[in-house]
């Protein structure tokens, strides 16, 4: 390895750490290079007189962070009337015209399909574009002051709650205006993007491709500085050293033949209100709506200790037996999740009754 490539491989550790560790940069990525801790401040100092990071404290109590060399806020009126395509070119392209290809697809597509969706269904009379920016990452925050996309959905569907609306937005295929929107812009975003949220009448509605699982709502209420009651916020950050491509993620839910966006991933802890299990056949179908126009779903119970009979039945039994062509996959389950599963599948049933089964993990 040339001596050039082994500094570039040690500053990116430091960066790294610098955003896991704060007070422990030296004395990790000397451990982990096997190099001496005045040999990782030497880098350290060349990336402080690069602007990438900055030092506070003394010594032992000094603390690193990542510098942000972008930070600017845009505020756009008469929202109905702006183009999105514009609003990418001359605002935003220029702030990140130099991160590598397939981060700026991304970037373009997340930009593009939010403020779209701000233009055509917000009710927003403006709209305020954050670009933020560090040595690793790239944020975009898009913030209108309109009706509320959780309310909106509820309000056009009928849903008791608009909690609801968050379980329907997360499998795609679903707007509110069908004769010009697929329903697909919010899914493909929140798969293509590290980390995507949606902020809006006090709900957050969070997705991570980082552990390729579902943030915590504080999480990504936290990462919004002055979030606002009223209208929507979406957050969308992306790693630049990502591999992942835009359209990598469109193939990896469509049927390679067709093109045709026929798989879809369903996050259960979604659908659980705090308090709730998933245990009834009432929940299951709430969560089965729409699941007839893929081919297959990808159920994930990351989060879900356990589940009853009625709604394991519900799904894994009577759906699939009536919906034959729509293969359910479940994804990051426990034992005892398995178990009922099986249970259900092979027909060895009591009454809808019997209590749910618990994880004793």
């Amino acid at each position: 390895m040339a001596i050039t490539e082994r500094s570039k491989d040690i500053e990116d550790a430091i960066l790294d750490e610098v955003e896991l560790h704060p007070m422990q940069v030296a004395s990790r990525v000397a451990a982990r290079f096997q190099i001496s801790r005045q040999a990782v401040a030497r880098h350290v100092q060349n990336l402080v007189k690069e602007g990438a990071i900055q030092a506070t404290g003394k010594t032992r109590a000094r603390i690193y962070e990542l510098v942000k060399t972008v930070d600017e806020i845009f505020f756009f009126e008469e929202a109905s009337k702006i183009q999105e395509d514009v609003v990418w070119r001359q605002t935003v392209y220029p702030l990140v015209s130099d991160v590598p290809p397939n981060v700026l697809d991304i970037c373009r597509h997340g930009l593009t399909e939010m403020v779209n969706n701000v233009v055509d269904h917000s009710e927003s009379d403006v709209l305020k574009l954050r670009v933020e920016r560090d040595a690793r990452r790239t944020s975009i925050v898009v913030r209108d002051e309109g009706i509320g996309i959780f309310n909106k959905i509820q309000q056009a569907f009928g849903f008791d709650e608009p909690r609801e609306a968050m379980i329907e937005l997360s499998k795609g295929k679903f707007t509110t205006d069908q004769s010009r929107h697929s329903g697909e812009g919010i899914f493909f975003t929140s798969q293509a993007f590290d980390l995507f949220g949606i902020l809006s009448g006090g709900l957050v509605y969070t997705r991570t491709n980082e552990d390729n699982g579902w943030l915590n709502e504080l999480e990504v209420a936290e990462a919004v500085e002055d979030q606002e009651r009223g209208g929507t916020t979406v957050l969308m950050r992306i790693r630049h050293d990502t591999t992942r491509t835009i359209g990598e993620v469109f193939d990896r839910f469509s049927d390679p033949s067709t093109s045709a966006f026929d798989r879809t991933h369903v996050p259960l802890t979604l659908a659980r209100y705090e308090g709730d299990e998933l245990v009834s056949r009432s929940q299951a179908k709430r969560i089965l709506q729409r699941f007839d126009r893929f081919k297959e779903v990808m159920l994930d119970f990351k989060g879900i200790n356990m589940i009853g009979q009625a709604f394991a039945d519900e799904i894994f039994r009577v759906f699939v037996r009536d919906h034959p062509d729509v293969a359910i996959v479940a994804v990051n389950t426990n034992r005892e999740i398995d178990q009922m599963i099986s249970r259900v599948k092979s027909g060895r049933l009591d009454d809808d009754t019997s209590p749910p089964v618990r994880d004793r993990g």
